[in-house]
């Protein structure tokens, strides 16, 4: 199967605490742990790297969620793949997103 190379920018968040374990739009559980995002379009098992436009630092994670939906966010992180390009303190970073396969 080919995929388009898709590319985006925008904000990219991570999970709260509250979602670990429960289950994903894909149906596997979450895991802070495991580098997973959840991103509007793109099917699940999409791989995606995600770079910090602030410091160059990215991160390859795998589509297995829906979302995020608030308005200006592209991709939301386990808080594993987010700390390994920002400060989870920040909350938000701006990012760019590009496809794998």
């Amino acid at each position: 199967m080919t995929h388009n190379h898709h590319t985006e920018y925008g904000k990219a968040s991570y999970y709260a605490n509250k979602y670990q374990g429960r289950k994903t739009a894909s149906g596997q559980r979450f895991d802070q742990n495991k580098p997973t995002a959840a991103h509007r379009t793109l099917p699940f098992g999409t791989k995606v790297k995600v770079t910090n436009l602030a410091n160059s630092k990215s991160v390859v994670v795998t589509v297995n969620d829906r979302g995020p939906f608030t308005k200006g966010r592209v991709i939301d992180l386990s808080r594993s793949a987010f700390s390994a390009i920002g400060n989870t303190a920040s909350g938000v970073l701006k990012v760019k997103v590009e496809t794998l396969n």
